[in-house]
């Protein structure tokens, strides 16, 4: 590992752990060796031995995606790489590094692994700041392990800097949910004033892409079910609540929440559903979009072409967003306007978080504590 200088950066909002900058110990992982599980936690070597541009991180948090948990069951249309350490919601320290990695990050950094692990920067893709769809891309806790672990190898040209007033527990949502729904909210091309509908409103990203679209000027329409999301909702901006489950028609509750009844000007689907993409498309305005960013394996959008055409709709694939988009998200973010809502487990509780997640019981974002 080629030796680098020692970031001054001052820490507002600092774990104590952010000093630590030494490598020391095993490494803690939670890996698992085929689809389906289990997932173990075990003792292994840290690996000190740095490609060029890689650098080390000391993960401290990292948030737990629904994203992890297709991988772990290997149930999406791609296949990824066996064994496998999970995670791309990585909030850390970067303690050491490789050849020409201290020209983007430098130890002592606070930095951020997100879901896009690298790209190839150079392709049109690329260049044109679409960094998710270079073919080249490689995706933590996917194709490459990711933050399910104290010491993780990653890119220092895809590492996110996270703001110095900004908690690394605060900063693991936003490394994947929060900027997706920032980029799928950038995706609508909406103006302030106009309306945006959230199905999945009181999700892990449906309560960030409510406080981005607030953030942005954006009137917000909240669709989930229960008095515990209907609180949190409104409480972050929401300026109209609709319990699917108890409304007697979802459609017309959702248009009805607009002045003019037309219905708002964009969806932006963070629920995984084919009902809400379904129902989205009769409900958004003549020359709304829908923005779609839930991630469901096999899931279709049944859209009628005539309509589509006479209504002059749009449907859009909102990905991820590019290095960019992540660095505003962490900004926006550390600048109050965007707050995660989490509950805070330890690394080794990980098994269990799946079985919660398949079972529908996971409300918001969870975080691990790697130490824990």
């Amino acid at each position: 590992m080629a030796p680098a200088a020692t970031s001054s950066r001052s820490h507002a909002a600092q774990d104590p752990r952010e000093q630590q900058l030494d490598v020391s110990g095993q490494n803690r992982v939670a890996i698992f060796d085929k689809q389906g599980g289990p997932v173990s936690i075990k003792d292994v070597p840290v690996q000190k031995q740095l490609k060029r541009g890689e650098a080390l991180v000391r993960v401290i948090y990292t948030g737990v995606c629904h994203t992890d948990l297709h991988a772990m069951l290997g149930d999406w249309p791609l296949d990824n790489k066996l064994p496998l350490v999970g995670g791309h919601e990585g909030a850390g320290v970067v303690v050491a590094l490789g050849e020409g990695a201290d020209q983007f990050v430098k130890v002592g950094d606070r930095v951020g692994i997100k879901w896009i692990a690298t790209s190839c920067l150079n392709c049109s893709f690329c260049r044109t700041g679409a960094e998710p769809n270079c073919p080249h891309a490689q995706c933590s806790g996917f194709s490459v392990d990711g933050s399910f672990q104290k010491y993780a190898v990653s890119y220092a040209n895809h590492l996110s800097i996270i703001p110095d007033a900004l908690p690394l527990d605060q900063a693991a949502p936003i490394l994947c949910a929060g900027v997706t729904v920032y980029k799928a909210l950038k995706e609508a091309q909406l103006i302030p004033g106009q309306y945006v509908a959230i199905p999945g409103a009181g999700g892990g990203l449906g309560h960030l892409a409510i406080q981005y679209a607030v953030a942005a000027g954006y009137r917000v329409i909240a669709i989930d079910t229960g008095a515990d999301k209907k609180q949190l909702c409104e409480s972050l901006g929401a300026e109209k609540f609709i319990d699917f489950k108890t409304s007697k028609s979802l459609v017309d509750d959702i248009k009805a929440a607009t002045p003019d009844g037309f219905g708002p000007q964009a969806a932006v689907v963070a629920a995984s559903g084919a009902a809400a993409y379904e129902q989205a498309l009769d409900y958004i305005r003549p020359r709304g979009v829908l923005v779609a960013v839930g991630l469901p394996g096999n899931t279709d959008i049944r859209a009628n072409v005539f309509f589509t055409v006479f209504r002059s709709v749009r449907v859009v694939g909102s990905y991820v967003g590019n290095r960019q988009d992540a660095q505003e998200a962490l900004e926006i973010a550390a600048s109050g306007k965007v707050r995660t809502h989490f509950k805070t487990l330890g690394l080794s509780q990980l098994p269990q978080v799946y079985d919660d997640m398949q079972s529908g019981k996971i409300a918001g974002r969870i975080v691990l504590d790697i130490d824990q």
